[in-house]
């Protein structure tokens, strides 16, 4: 006998998954019937265990129906997690099969014939024996398989639904999608559609995406969301969306303590603009963004910096080289340094570490270096400027002074950068190689500023164990920014060649 149905709260069931809840919401509505869907290996299981173990901590009772894997490898995924499943009521299709097989031989049908309907009356059995809040179904194939046509397959969902609604229990189908054209049964009955995606990029890790399709009645963020599989089961990380975080903060400019630079920069980076350091390898432009990091660091800031291209060590030996105390700043705490390898690391979870650092930890600055390894992290860069925007756009709206680096192709000449990102930021300083007296000089100009005035020339730049030099404006050069500059004659020079090209 069916207990009598429950009245639906406006409350929602939480999914116990980081991440996920926030892209729902605050979680799923109760008493509904969900279809997660993907193919094998893209974390299903896993998922749906999340969220039976989440219930069953809160008291709830929980079934887990396997008719795909069998107890023990149910058990080894909560074993790598570190789950005790004592909680979880388990139900496999080996004592199904052993119920039916002994049914089988009293009856004059074809076991085929009666199979789909003896199954569905263990598996309810089981559902009123338990009388779970929470129930997971692994997987649709199995049942799709039974149901032989897809008018029964239909029939069936249907059948379920009503019946999981009836008894005050939120429900996960989870399918492989492996059948071409049978989702659409369950797509149109199900209450709400979690897709789950697993891409190979042709080198490094695999990248994994979730997907809300659909969840009636609510309000989800849509769009595709990074997500991890690790002990401890899945993390998702929420798209960032700008539009979403504000926050006030004094309309201001740091300093990088070099009096050349920031009288070049108008007073030095404004407070919630985006500076873009662009130039070939070697020319000086990470050294000056480091220095503007370390000297707001040494005024109590805290700054996170995320290197790409450079180690750790390399980093911290270069800083020790220029007798800038990068360590001492990170052994207090101000300066946080992360390498990031762009061949394990989603953006997605990028994006994530930086508005924890902003939003937790109080971070002021924020140093990317370089964009050429956030591009590789992209796998498809037709997507970067778009990730890149509503990256820089909300560090700019929490007050964030951010430091991006990128390096152009080539190292004098007509050089390329892979990506422009020069409309982005809020200010552009351009570190150029350039040929003098038989020596490589480097130069360096401020080519715009939006939040203010800065000069618009061109001046040396020397950077020796001494600190960071800012000569006076290339007043006789011309080209210096193309890496090729020129010379003009001076009058008595010109002068005297024409009179000897005369005589």
């Amino acid at each position: 006998m069916s207990e009598p149905p429950v009245s639906l709260s406006n409350s929602k069931v939480a999914t116990g998954v980081s991440g996920l809840d926030e892209i729902l919401g605050g979680g799923l509505p109760p008493r509904r019937l969900y279809l997660i869907q993907g193919a094998p290996g893209c974390g299903k299981t896993t998922l749906a265990l999340q969220f039976l173990l989440t219930g069953a901590r809160q008291g709830e009772k929980v079934l887990y129906i396997s008719l795909s894997e069998t107890r023990e490898e149910v058990e080894e995924v909560a074993r790598s997690h570190g789950w005790p499943l004592e909680m979880i009521e388990i139900v496999e299709l080996s004592a199904i099969d052993q119920q039916l097989a002994a049914q089988a031989q009293n009856t004059l049908f074809h076991t085929s014939e009666v199979e789909l309907t003896e199954t569905t009356k263990l598996l309810l059995d089981a559902v009123d024996r338990v009388k779970p809040t929470r129930v997971a179904f692994d997987s649709l194939s199995e049942l799709r398989l039974l149901s032989q046509t897809p008018l029964r397959y239909r029939r069936q969902i249907l059948a379920f639904k009503q019946y999981f609604a009836g008894r005050n229990c939120t429900t996960l189908l989870l399918d492989d999608s492996s059948t071409d054209g049978a989702d659409a049964h369950v797509l149109s009955l199900a209450h709400g559609v979690i897709g789950l995606e697993q891409m190979a990029p042709e080198y490094g890790g695999e990248r994994r995406r979730l997907n809300v399709r659909k969840v009636r009645g609510t309000t989800y963020r849509g769009g595709n969301h990074d997500f991890v599989i690790e002990k401890g089961g899945v993390t998702v990380y929420p798209r960032l969306v700008a539009a979403e975080h504000h926050r006030q903060y004094s309309n201001e400019n740091i300093s990088s303590g070099v009096k050349g630079i920031d009288k070049m920069l108008g007073g030095g980076l404004s407070r919630g603009t985006s500076t873009l350091f662009s130039g070939p390898p070697g020319t000086g432009k990470s050294t000056v963004a480091l220095k503007f990091a370390l000297a707001a660091a040494a005024r109590g800031e805290k700054v996170a910096m995320y290197t790409f291209d450079e180690t750790l060590g390399v980093l911290a030996a270069r800083a020790a080289g220029l007798n800038f105390e990068l360590e001492a700043m990170i052994e207090n705490g101000n300066v946080t340094a992360l390498q990031i390898d762009p061949a394990e690391l989603s953006p997605g979870e990028l994006a994530s570490k930086v508005q924890v650092a902003v939003e937790r930890d109080g971070v002021r600055v924020v140093f990317l270096d370089s964009l050429n390894g956030y591009l590789q992290s992209m796998g498809e860069d037709r997507f970067l400027n778009l990730q890149l925007h509503e990256l820089v756009t909300y560090l700019n709206q929490q007050g964030v002074v951010t430091i991006l680096i990128v390096t152009p192709q080539g190292l004098l000449g007509n050089m390329q950068s892979p990506v422009d990102v020069t409309y982005l930021a809020d200010t552009v300083v351009t570190f150029r190689f350039y040929e003098a007296r038989g020596e490589v000089h480097r130069a360096v100009a401020a080519i715009k500023k939006r939040t203010g005035n800065h000069e618009r020339t061109i001046r040396e730049l020397t950077i020796s164990a001494d600190g960071i030099d800012v000569g006076p404006p290339l007043a006789d050069f011309r080209g210096v920014l193309t890496g090729t500059p020129s010379l003009p004659e001076l009058p008595k020079r010109r002068a005297r060649r024409k009179n000897e090209e005369r005589g």
